[in-house]
């Protein structure tokens, strides 16, 4: 479970987060949704413990992420994996090495047949070939770094994943694509996943419960049915923006 209470975070004079409460319950799928620049990724920063917060809690399995010291956070990190916004792939090194950077256990990592092994599977599991893993990321198209920034995060068998804007610059057919692998790694792993994104219809189709995010603040957290059935007049705004939502509401 991972759960956020009275969370605040101010960059100088400029108020990102106010007061917000968000949960993931275990084994589930929520998308954060909110427009750009109002505090999704700084959300997700303070659940790994790469941003603090400056005021509130944030539990990850009822462990206070911020009471932790270096060593108890490594170990929480270790159970999550995270999906940078455009991949963030190390354009120095190979795919497979890209990969292999996701195996949190030095163990695991330093066996070079298990990390093979490892980064076949978890290539299959997003849908590429084995061969990929010689490439080297400019060798990639936009789709394919997305899904190699996947395998990574996929790759230490992480508990949770945190994927940020994970369909962002991406084209409606890789957009689908990518929404589509959410769905089903959600299912084949097991792992409970938070999905921050802007794109509604992506949200609805991935997501168990969504939560929008606007000027700081949760507005609402629900199933899908309950945000379009909202009259929150910040939630219908929000809808107005994407006319693809329409068709969730029968």
């Amino acid at each position: 479970m991972i759960h956020l209470e009275g969370v605040r975070k101010a960059f100088g004079s400029q108020v990102v987060l106010k007061d917000v409460d968000f949960d993931v319950k275990e084994g589930e799928t929520v998308a954060l949704l909110g427009p750009s620049g109002t505090g999704k990724s700084v959300t997700l920063k303070t659940i790994i413990g790469l941003i603090r917060p400056d005021a509130g809690t944030v539990l990850v399995d009822e462990e206070n992420v911020w009471t932790l010291d270096r060593a108890g956070l490594k170990q929480m990190r270790q159970g999550i994996g995270y999906v940078f916004q455009y991949g963030a792939l190390f354009d120095s090194i190979s795919v497979f090495e890209n990969i292999r950077l996701g195996l949190t256990d030095e163990t695991q990592y330093g066996d070079l047949k298990f990390a093979e092994d490892r980064v076949v599977e978890c290539l299959r599991l997003v849908n590429l070939a084995p061969e990929v893993a010689k490439k080297m990321p400019g060798e990639l198209s936009g789709g394919m770094k997305k899904r190699v920034g996947i395998a990574r995060a996929i790759a230490g068998r992480p508990k949770y994943l945190l994927w940020d804007e994970p369909t962002s610059g991406l084209d409606p057919m890789n957009a689908d694509i990518i929404d589509a692998l959410i769905t089903r790694l959600d299912d084949e792993l097991g792992v409970t996943s938070v999905v921050v994104t802007h794109d509604v219809r992506g949200a609805f189709r991935v997501a168990d419960r969504v939560a929008l995010l606007m000027e700081g603040e949760i507005v609402l957290q629900g199933t899908p049915a309950e945000f379009i059935a909202s009259d929150h007049p910040k939630v219908r705004a929000f809808l107005e923006r994407d006319r693809d939502t329409s068709h969730f509401a029968a």
